[in-house]
């Protein structure tokens, strides 16, 4: 029987109280409604017992501070971050965890005197992956200290927030032929300057774009995780030559030897040349890595791709045979040459 049909038993019976509950005989109880009620009456009488459940809430290792006059400099901002850092260090390292990534909140004044106050006000984040996870508090902060050299902001800052994501300190055995790297922290912290100073388009992992453009590809964030060898063996295969395909051209042997065996070696970024016609036939190339007469060619090959957006492109590519023997790829795209590279 159900707690509420036994609530409606009970108001039947008047008893609408836990002493009339207490008062009655447990047996007669339990025999006209169920063990349900038996318990029932064991804590109307304090008979019975109930572990109480801790239940210890998530801990959140953050620390904020709002100035009482706004900021414009680094200093007061740098000094707050360094005690956020020495904080959330001695935090995490009384429960036997460390920093696995930390997030630094900024908070600027409103940007014109005319919002109204409940609009908020803007904010600026940044979440700092750590290679390896320490509670090392100089290494915490030179990586806070890096990014703001080079930070600016628009509006004053009125409030600044830390936290850390904790995480067990792992323990990691290699084999016996595999290492890691000597300084993690090192390599993130020249990372972090070279992408102040060049830009975060060009700092990270290249990696090939899904289109048949010769040497297309994007920058993505550099990640700490091993890399398959699949993009490394694409990119291989891209510069060995076999047969005609729209990313190769035709096969050098047609210009050598049957027999011989050649790799283009590619010039990155393509060499500007000039090609000099006779009679729509290649006659004589120049540019700055070399120069002579063509004695024979295989082309044009077109290429071309996304036509379907801005990106499209169009290429006319030929294999060339200088007089002094030497074997070099070019081709011409919007009434420029260039040269790819140079067979071995």
């Amino acid at each position: 029987m159900e707690v509420q049909e036994i609530f409606a038993i009970l108001h039947k019976w008047g008893i609408h109280t836990l002493g009339q509950l207490a008062a009655l005989d447990k047996e007669q109880l339990g025999a006209r409604l169920g063990p349900e009620a038996i318990r029932m009456w064991e804590r109307a009488n304090g008979r019975s017992s109930r572990l109480l459940k801790l239940i210890r809430p998530p801990e959140s290792f953050q620390e904020s501070f709002e100035f009482e006059r706004e900021i414009e400099t680094a200093e007061p901002l740098l000094f707050m971050l360094r005690r956020f850092v020495e904080q959330l260090a001695v935090r995490l390292g009384a429960i036997y965890l460390v920093a696995k990534e930390l997030t630094l909140r900024i908070t600027f004044a409103n940007s014109r005197q005319d919002e109204p106050a409940v609009a908020g006000k803007q904010s600026y984040e940044r979440v700092f992956k750590i290679p390896q996870p320490t509670n090392d508090v100089d290494l915490l902060f030179r990586m806070l200290q890096t990014h703001l050299e080079n930070f600016r902001s628009e509006h004053p800052i009125v409030a600044v927030t830390l936290s850390a994501e904790p995480i067990k300190p792992a323990g990691e055995q290699f084999g016996l032929f595999e290492t890691t790297l000597r300084n993690p922290h090192q390599l993130s912290e020249t990372l972090a300057r070279l992408t102040a100073l060049l830009g975060g388009d060009r700092i990270g992992t290249p990696v090939l774009e899904e289109t048949h453009r010769p040497d297309a590809f994007r920058m993505q964030p550099f990640s700490w995780a091993v890399v398959s060898d699949t993009s490394a063996g694409a990119s291989a295969k891209e510069d060995v030559p076999s047969g005609e395909n729209r990313e190769s051209g035709p096969d050098p042997h047609a210009l050598r030897t049957a027999h011989a065996t050649a790799v283009l070696r590619r010039f990155r970024p393509a060499v500007s040349a000039s090609v000099l016609q006779d009679e729509d036939i290649l006659a004589h190339v120049r540019s700055a890595e070399m120069s002579g007469k063509i004695i024979d060619e295989r082309g044009p090959y077109l290429l071309s791709g996304n036509w379907w957006d801005e990106k499209c492109w169009s290429r006319a590519e030929w294999d060339l045979q200088l007089k002094n023997g030497e074997l070099v790829r070019c081709h011409k795209s919007e009434e420029t040459w260039r040269i790819d590279g140079i067979y071995d």
